[in-house]
């Protein structure tokens, strides 16, 4: 947009005087009767400014027009944990939990997919800067950081380019911030290519009485804008680039990516949390999606509905930026605060000791509308809750497609298997050096794990947890998962499966999950079989949440995943979060000592559809995805749970991709010595035993004092126990047999580790 002077500038009564003005509605984003809503809301035409606003506003990003009428069944879950009620769930910047002993935390998940694709750097550092400042607004310090990755295939040009910007923008914002990254996930698939998921979550930490809400209340309190200046980068930004398909010619908007500044959001953290504790704030919102039309209509729709304010006042890095400019340029690290006028100045000592730059901007007002003065002319005057929250919703269309039965009659149980030694040998090892099993160091040792030192477990352990309270040793778990080849044969079960694993994983490190936050990342909402996709999962994942008693505190959609035609794999990740009493009594994946009864718990069957076996070897998708048992999951974690407390299990590790198999490499590997295991004991064949994905299983490691005392418990709830091996040598040894084979530990660890260096080291 160019620059608007005073002389030339579309004011109010300006946009009543002349309502024929052409405007460009369609080149922002917005629908012709989208378009013709505004009017009828307004009673006249936008104007420039107005219409800026509710393009950002109105996108798909930030209004979920396509996704709320599936997202809405998440309420019908109790918002209740087994510690107590949420103290702030869905609709609010992130949701916060109680932990107990007065603790509270918050965690949510959110998306920057295409801003990676077009600049990776500062598309994924951005993503975490933004995640990070909604902890931020709720009351809390963040405490830590993760991340879920997928990449086209790992040898493809275009992941070259894009993998390693992206973890380097992930690891230099979150280590500038001093935020350790405890855990996430890194996948490959080809329909990423040209579309990578870029997830970012964060986590804070508060007393109760710490919790701030985004709302602008308060007739004559003041409305502040604090942080950095604003730019050009950005415009538009992720409410533009996450509300269209990508065209497949590659990256072309890289002026939309936001860039960002981690030194400066270390300084308006500390600033913010110093004004929290003065209890100078009465609202807070940060400044994301949609800038301040996102910061200005939500506050003033959540209070009292009424606010107005000055863009002259706004601190500009450049001159020439427009009012529409100004209202949705998303440049990073800025927060907006309501303060009490007796406030005002205390607040602003507090943001020069930072050096961070904060104004007046305007005031809470009783009109019941939100109107924005640029060289003394209004040039926006709308009712705030019509651009915040009544923005349209679709009912999109949705149908199963008809190619969904072929696919799932193309099941991966009648391809071809070994059943040697030799080839089981030689699967084992080719799986766990494939990209999507081998090791993550390369990514992970660009992350600080450890600083602030709370860090109680962290990648490759099954889950991240963090020490809370250092005299009680209280601590928070936290494990994400998704896996978009099982959602794409089945969305329901694929959604559940996410969900069920995120929860294992949680549960096998000691802790009891409490509470979930998703990101839903799916194709184009306007393509049929995407949308049944999406209701799909959602209706799965809301089930689950029911059966399982954990609610979903909030998340994202990001949809528009595709490339032209071609969409992503249906990816729903699910991050859950879960307390542990005393962090002492966490439990580690590696076998850590000789002479371990090794217990497989849950029941293995001929469960391969979807697998990493069927992908890596034979490149193959299609079948049925394993069976979700939630009974048989909620009754494992009743087992780790106690287990952990009571100290009865030496180490536990969760079975999902890879099956056995990738559990006893990577238990091996982690714990620095061999296993012998008779497959047998599984009931099956040794090859299901070892490469089926049954969900609803974990690997034990027990000492000879507790085994019967971990045996007789699983049974006790319902759950299938069988005795597989021990721990001890150097060796992984298979005995089953003709099919009996043994791998030297060291030797599959120099494949595991190999994978990513060989490809991005060079």
């Amino acid at each position: 947009m160019a620059d608007t002077t005073a002389g030339d500038l579309d004011t109010v009564a300006r946009a009543a005087d002349d309502p024929g003005r052409e405007q460009p509605w369609a080149e922002l984003g917005l629908k012709s009767d989208e378009y013709d809503r505004i009017r009828e809301i307004l009673g006249r035409r936008p104007t420039s400014a107005e219409l800026a606003m509710y393009s950002v506003m109105w996108s798909e990003h930030c209004s979920y027009k396509s996704s709320k009428v599936h997202l809405k069944q998440f309420s019908e879950v109790p918002q209740e944990t087994p510690v107590g009620k949420m103290l702030a769930g869905i609709g609010e910047n992130a949701g916060v939990l109680d932990i107990g002993q007065g603790w509270a935390v918050t965690f949510k998940v959110e998306s920057h997919n295409h801003p990676s694709y077009v600049e990776p750097y500062q598309g994924a550092a951005t993503g975490v800067g933004g995640i990070v400042r909604d902890i931020l607004a709720m009351g809390a310090r963040p405490v830590a950081v993760m991340d879920q990755l997928r990449f086209g295939p790992v040898d493809a040009p275009d992941t070259r380019r894009v993998l390693p910007g992206v973890v380097a923008g992930v690891g230099g914002y979150g280590n500038c911030l001093g935020l350790p990254n405890i855990g996430g996930e890194v996948v490959f698939d080809a329909t990423y290519a040209g579309n990578p998921l870029v997830n970012a979550l964060s986590i804070g930490v508060m007393r109760h009485e710490d919790l701030h809400l985004a709302n602008a209340s308060g007739l004559g309190n003041k409305v502040l804008l604090y942080g950095a200046r604003t730019g050009g980068d950005g415009i538009g930004g992720v409410s533009v680039l996450a509300s269209e398909t990508f065209d497949a010619d590659g990256p072309a908007k890289r002026p939309s990516v936001q860039v960002g500044d981690p030194f400066m959001e270390k300084l308006l953290i500390e600033c913010t949390l110093e004004v929290f504790a003065a209890g100078l704030v009465a609202g807070i919102q940060d400044l994301g999606g949609a800038g301040l039309s996102c910061a200005t209509s939500e506050l003033a729709s959540a209070g009292d509905g009424g606010m107005h304010v000055d863009l002259d006042l706004v601190p500009l890095r450049d001159s020439t930026l427009s009012p529409e400019e100004i209202l949705m340029s998303e440049s990073q690290e800025r927060m907006m605060a309501v303060v009490e006028p007796a406030n005002v100045e205390a607040f602003l000592a507090v943001c020069a000791k930072w050096d961070v730059d904060a104004v007046v901007l305007g005031e809470v007002t009783d009109t019941g509308r939100l109107q924005v003065d640029w060289h003394g002319a209004r040039v926006v005057d709308v009712p705030p809750r019509s651009v915040a929250h009544d923005g349209p919703t679709y009912e999109r269309p949705f149908a199963r497609p008809d190619t969904q039965d072929a696919l799932v009659a193309d099941a991966a149980e009648a391809l071809p298997r070994p059943s040697s030694g030799d080839e089981l040998r030689e699967t084992v090892l080719r799986l766990a050096g494939s990209p999507g099993l081998c090791d993550r160091s390369f990514v992970t040792d660009q992350y600080d794990r450890y600083v602030r030192g709370n860090t109680v477990l962290s990648q490759p352990e099954d889950s991240g947890m963090l020490r809370v309270d250092d005299a009680s040793g209280l601590g928070v778990s936290l494990a994400t998962d998704g896996n978009g080849r099982y959602t794409r044969l089945d969305p329901y079960t694929g959604a559940q499966l996410a969900l069920a694993e995120a929860h294992r994983n949680v549960s096998v490190g000691g802790a009891r999950p409490l509470a979930v936050s998703d990101c839903l990342n799916f194709g184009s909402p306007e393509d049929p079989a995407v949308m049944w996709q999406f209701a799909e999962a959602c209706r799965g994942l809301k089930d689950a949440c029911l059966a399982l008693g954990v609610p979903v505190t909030g998340g994202n959609v990001s949809l528009y995943n595709q490339t032209g035609e071609t969409a992503i794999l249906p990816t729903p990740v699910v991050a859950v979060l879960g307390v542990i009493e005393d962090v002492a009594t966490r439990v580690r994946s590696g076998l850590p000592a000789d002479g371990l009864h090794l217990l497989v718990v849950g029941e293995t069957r001929e469960e391969l559809s979807g697998s990493e076996w069927a992908h890596v070897v034979h490149d193959h998708l299609g079948g049925t995805p394993p069976r979700v048992d939630l009974d048989a999951e909620k009754a494992l974690t009743t087992l780790m749970v106690e287990a952990a407390a009571a100290g009865t299990v030496a180490a536990a590790h969760d079975l999902s991709d890879g099956g056995l198999a990738q559990a006893l490499v990577e238990a091996c590997i982690a714990g620095g010595r061999g296993a012998t295991v008779r497959p047998e004991a599984l009931g099956v064949d040794p090859f299901v035993a070892l490469f089926s994905e049954s969900s609803a299983r974990a690997l034990l490691a027990v000492t000879d004092e507790h085994l019967e005392t971990v045996r007789s418990r699983a049974t006790e709830l319902g759950l299938a126990v069988a005795e597989v091996g021990t721990s001890g040598g150097e060796s992984l040894v298979v005995e089953a047999g003709d099919s009996s084979f043994e791998i030297d530990v060291a030797e599959v660890e120099t494949v595991w580790r190999a994978t990513l260096p060989a490809v991005f080291d060079n």
